[in-house]
């Protein structure tokens, strides 16, 4: 009798008793907006900034509502204005290129390989384009963060880093969203660590630090920041740069601050299940893994395949059969979005150009999360059932493309 898995893709695990404690203390004096404070009281929001910046190595931080208000508010930091051109991947999801859209900016999509990264031959020849390439690390995901930026550099390009799916990663040891001049990250309850939503930027720069924290809404009331620049600095920018609030409150705040002290042991957690899978995965005939760099520290919190070069029909019963035995797949390469997936056609707000190369990629890419609810024995049992349903689709006579 075939194998059906009984797990749920969506169940998160419940916070730990340090999270409850640090929100139950918040929900008690009831002063949850960030600025709030009483005398000599540091907000929970002031102190997860300073510690999130800390970890990453990073002068200022600031938190704010959501992942995309983050990519928003980078946008308007680093002075894009309407009708700008901002490069970006063609593997993406939506909230990209709608942070783009939101400031009146107009993304220019750049080719995905079979490695799921941005395309750097394709970068190359797009760069001097635009004076913004808002990278995605999309599902976690680094590309040759060296070259990229070298390329970047000698454009005079900036760099705004989407690492929605990469917190806690690393290339050749430098922190994802620490080598563009802003990171940009998701707290929302799929991501890393669990706030329901919310999001956190981190950048070196002074003054798109100054920028940020303004446009978050933080009136004149700045200087209770503590992973922010001098006031002299807010000075500067401060009556001409826009209150488009967006902060984060302190009770979101207190919960997220014993998760990322938690965060390497999460992400020990996650590898551990990924490679499982991933194991379990290898030789199977018709799908393809993709490889993993060694400068790349990783968190496999979710894990990608690609059925490439297969008929769409045979993706979709591929799909079909693997549900039926509880096992919940995702397909970039569907007409028409669905859930969490869609591609750069898909968004009609942005011109779309021939990207035939991306395209042969996106219908064949599958995607899956890798909840920390599962063992390692359901990761072999949910690979175990990919691998055969690959193969009665695959092997099936007439399955393949002519």
């Amino acid at each position: 009798m075939n194998e059906k898995f009984s797990g749920s893709f969506t169940q998160q695990e419940p916070l730990s008793d340090a999270a409850i404690a640090a929100a139950l203390e918040v929900m008690q004096h009831g002063r949850l907006h960030r600025y709030n404070v009483v005398e000599c009281e540091l907000g929970q929001a002031a102190l997860l900034e300073q510690e999130f910046a800390a970890q990453v190595g990073a002068k200022y931080c600031l938190s704010v509502a959501s992942g995309g208000y983050a990519l928003a508010t980078a946008l308007r930091a680093v002075g894009v204005e309407h009708g700008d051109l901002v490069l970006t991947n063609a593997f993406t999801l939506a909230p990209v290129p709608g942070a783009i859209a939101s400031v009146g900016a107009v993304p220019v999509f750049v080719d995905v390989t079979e490695n799921l990264v941005i395309d750097l031959d394709d970068l190359a020849s797009k760069v001097g384009q635009a004076k913004v390439l808002m990278l995605s690390h999309m599902r976690g995901h680094l590309c040759d963060m060296d070259r990229l930026m070298q390329i970047c550099n000698d454009a005079g390009v900036t760099v705004i880093e989407d690492c929605a799916h990469t917190m806690g990663a690393t290339w050749n040891g430098v922190a994802s969203g620490r080598h563009g001049a802003i990171g940009c990250y998701s707290c929302q309850t799929y991501k890393h660590v669990n706030s329901g939503e919310g999001g956190l930027l981190v950048t070196d720069d002074e003054e798109v630090a100054a920028r940020a924290i303004m446009l978050s809404g933080s009136y004149m009331l700045f200087e209770r920041h503590l992973a922010a620049p001098d006031r002299a600095v807010f000075d500067r920018i401060k009556y001409d740069t826009p209150n488009i609030s967006g902060r984060m409150d302190n009770l979101r705040a207190a919960i997220l601050r014993p998760q990322l002290r938690d965060l390497d042991a999460q992400v020990a957690r996650w590898n551990e299940r990924y490679r499982c899978i991933e194991d379990g995965l290898r030789e199977t005939p018709g799908l393809q893994l993709t490889e993993r760099p060694a400068a790349e520290t990783y968190v496999g919190s979710s894990i990608q395949f690609l059925l490439l070069d297969w008929a769409s029909d045979k993706v979709q019963e591929f799909i079909r059969r693997c549900a039926d035995r509880g096992v919940e797949l995702k397909w970039f390469g569907a007409p028409e979005p669905a859930a969490f997936t869609s591609r750069y056609d898909n968004w009609r707000y942005a011109p779309v150009h021939s990207l035939p190369q991306s395209d042969r990629i996106l219908a064949g890419i599958v995607d899956m999360r890798v909840p920390l609810t599962f063992s390692l024995d359901d990761c072999a049992q949910i690979a175990r059932i990919i691998r055969a349903e690959v193969g009665a689709v695959f092997q099936r006579e007439g399955s393949l493309p002519s």
